[in-house]
């Protein structure tokens, strides 16, 4: 875990606070004593809070958050920009223009300006411009880098904001504080620390204190990213492991009947069937019956009688 030491904070100059009769009365509980009208920070709570920062950002970048590092007052142009291309997050140094985050959108039209003269450089677009042609884009792509380096790949709202000196960076913090987005921010002896989440009390105008706080972020940051980038590699896996289950399930089928070769002995159910006889099916008529006429019955069962066809029966008047 990223720490900075009390040994660090004071080679570093992060106890100076700013004169007495500039200071903020809501830092009172972070202001150890005033020596030669200036005010001496207690560095033992800056350490707690320097601490419970870290953490926080570890804990953005362990989720895959985005960080955002806001410094545009000239000692902190340098640090704040080295902190955030060491941990591959967005910066603002030059001037934190009004609607970066509320108003992406006509922010995001900036970018895209800024990105198109980048592929008409790249074309050699430029060769077939006139030389005022070529001053005037060359003019606002200077402009637009300045304002918009350090954002042009931001297509999503951060996660989180670091900010030196608050009073400096108001715009930027209310637009954050709009939106939801927690404040990480170094709070001298005029700022006032309740506007953010995570104040870190300190002076934010020593090159080395500001430096100091930034990489500490930065590392936190890089601890987090790591660990997310864990997380991504086992779900990745457990994704691949279970694409690998559904697919050996659909090869799984129950197995077909082979067909029997030729001159194979067929098998014993079809052996035990009986077969069926060759030639013409066997149909049992039965005899007509003939129809007699009325009066003559008699005569007919004896006809019948003598071709055997019914048996002789005995009546009363044969036997007289």
């Amino acid at each position: 875990m990223a720490q900075v030491t009390m040994k660090d904070m004071l080679d570093a100059g992060v106890h100076f606070g700013h004169q007495t009769q500039r200071w903020n009365p809501k830092m009172k509980n972070y202001v150890y004593t005033a020596r030669g009208g200036i005010h001496i920070i207690d560095l033992q709570k800056t350490v707690v809070r320097a601490q419970k920062a870290a953490e926080f950002v570890k804990d953005v970048a362990a989720n895959g958050g985005r960080l955002i590092f806001v410094g545009t007052k000239k000692q902190a142009i340098e640090p704040v920009q080295e902190a955030a291309q060491k941990c591959g997050q967005y910066y603002v140094t030059k001037r934190w223009l009004g609607g970066m985050l509320t108003n992406f959108e006509t922010i995001k039209s900036s970018i895209d300006r800024l990105r198109k003269i980048d592929h008409m450089k790249e074309k050699g677009e430029f060769n077939y411009l006139t030389k005022k042609e070529r001053a005037g884009l060359e003019k606002e792509y200077l402009r637009l880098s300045d304002f918009l380096n350090g954002i042009r790949d931001m297509k999503e709202m951060p996660s989180a904001m670091f900010v030196v000196d608050l009073p400096k960076e108001h715009i930027a913090v209310a637009e954050a504080t709009r939106l939801g987005i927690p404040v990480v921010g170094i709070a001298d002896s005029n700022s006032d620390p309740e506007i953010i989440e995570y104040p870190i009390p300190g002076n934010d105008d020593a090159i080395r204190s500001i430096k100091l706080f930034a990489n500490m972020v930065a590392d936190a940051y890089i601890e987090g990213a790591k660990a997310w980038e864990q997380k991504l590699r086992t779900m990745t896996d457990k994704q691949s492991d279970l694409a690998k289950e559904e697919k050996g399930d659909t090869k799984e089928e129950a197995p077909k009947r082979r067909q029997p070769r030729a001159g194979a002995p067929a098998a014993k159910s079809e052996a035990a069937a009986p077969k069926k006889a060759a030639g013409p099916a066997i149909v049992k008529a039965t005899k007509a019956r003939k129809l007699v006429a009325a009066g003559t019955a008699e005569d007919v069962e004896i006809q019948a009688e003598l071709e055997g066809q019914i048996p002789a029966e005995t009546t009363d008047e044969t036997a007289e």
